[in-house]
């Protein structure tokens, strides 16, 4: 069974919709998912209205079995119990140094690697995508996130070997150009209508829009 992974700017967008379903291999009505709302939490509030949005995305694809899950305090054997009969792992946006340190903390980073194994599909958004990069340090680039939390270790779960940067506008072009300066890793800029999709140790990025690619990042 391979791994696979769709990390998105902004869930599951029209642009996405044929992808997302050709990854579910059957009938989608039959798939079970695990939302997970951690990171909308670090937002302030613990569910924002856009939130709504991504849950009607996949109710809109033939989806029906939602669960709402939050990781922050799970234990380990919690965590494992509730992603156990789940086919779909969907970790959704907000606030990625938030998201990250519950994901440690319940135990979700040393599992997440084992379930993809078994065959289950994550699907990341915004946050969600970040924190299986090498690191989050893309979170403090568009100033999009503040680490209320205090974290000081930004490595992420380290699933693919480049860095994502959200919700691409032209306007932020100049940061991100200096943020690959002082990185070491390639870079997928994605604007909202894209993902990047990943099976096994193969990358490619889906939806529509130009290719933005920064550090000599390479599909394939």
């Amino acid at each position: 069974m391979h791994r696979r992974l769709l990390l998105t700017s902004q869930g599951i967008q029209p642009e996405l919709e044929d992808v997302f379903l050709s990854c579910l291999g059957e009938a989608p009505e039959r798939k079970r998912v695990s939302f997970i709302t951690t990171a909308a939490r670090g937002e302030g509030t613990y569910y924002p209205k856009w939130m709504d949005i991504y849950k009607k995305q996949l109710e809109g694809c033939g989806i029906k079995n939602i669960e709402e899950m939050d990781l922050k305090g799970k234990t380990p054997r919690d965590t494992r119990q509730a992603l156990s009969d789940k086919e779909i792992i969907f970790v959704n946006g907000g606030n990625t140094f938030y998201l990250l340190h519950w994901a440690r903390k319940s135990g979700f980073c040393e599992l997440l690697p084992e379930l993809l194994k078994e065959g289950k599909f994550y699907v990341g958004v915004s946050a969600g995508s970040y924190i299986v990069c090498p690191t989050i340090e893309a979170a403090t680039w568009k100033r999009q996130d503040r680490n209320m939390i205090g974290l000081k270790d930004l490595t992420g779960l380290n699933l693919i070997p480049f860095l994502i940067s959200a919700h691409f506008e032209e306007k932020y072009r100049p940061t991100i150009e200096r943020a690959a300066r002082n990185t070491a890793y390639p870079i997928v800029a994605l604007y909202d209508t894209q993902a990047v999709l990943v099976e096994d140790s193969i990358y490619k990025v889906v939806g529509t829009g130009k290719r933005e690619f920064f550090n000599g990042f390479k599909e394939g």
